[in-house]
């Protein structure tokens, strides 16, 4: 239905411009049309790759440190026994917050290590006994999601508790819709 009708506009439309302007003769106008029609395809489609990409650009978060040597610690004796390896150290990621263009505040996110296991990579948050995490899904968002949402290309999180030699892998999985 569609394409019958956008035929049949272009038809009248080829019709009315095939009387003779300024030494234009009769099917002139139907090809002036289909430029413009191609034209507008273009442009849309440079448009939409633009917003695209600016859109995909900004959903890649941050980059993942390159490999660097950590010092041998009760964390990474741990992330190594079991099957980890370490890529990178501590991490400091600065945050600069404004309310209502007052003044800036400023904050900061550390992430304790990078590993990779089978070209998997993750974030590492250490248990700290001053912070606890209750395992309940909203305390688990609040404590780690930040780090998955900074560096979406990991798999999840390591959190790691030194004390109890444990390691627990958290996933994230975000849906569109609210599931109950």
């Amino acid at each position: 239905m569609s394409f019958l009708f956008f035929w049949r506009i272009l038809v009248e439309i080829s019709r009315i411009l095939t009387i003779e302007v300024n030494g234009m003769q009769s099917g002139d106008g139907l090809v002036i049309i289909l430029i413009i029609l191609i034209a507008g395809f273009w442009i849309f489609l440079y448009i939409r790759n633009r917003m695209k990409g600016t859109m995909e650009s900004e959903s890649e978060g941050l980059t993942l440190p390159e490999e660097t040597p950590v010092s041998s610690d009760e964390v990474t004796r741990l992330l190594e026994e079991n099957g980890y390896k370490v890529i990178s150290g501590k991490q400091r990621i600065p945050i600069h917050i404004t309310i209502n263009d007052g003044e800036p505040l400023h904050s900061r996110l550390f992430i304790d290590y990078f590993v990779e296991q089978d070209g998997v990579y993750f974030t590492v948050k250490v248990a700290k006994e001053r912070k606890p995490m209750e395992t309940t899904g909203s305390s688990i968002r609040d404590h780690l999601l930040a780090f998955h949402l900074l560096y979406p290309q990991t798999s999840g999180v390591l959190y790691v508790d030194p004390q109890q030699h444990r390691i627990q892998c958290i996933r994230f999985q975000i849906d569109n819709e609210d599931e109950v």
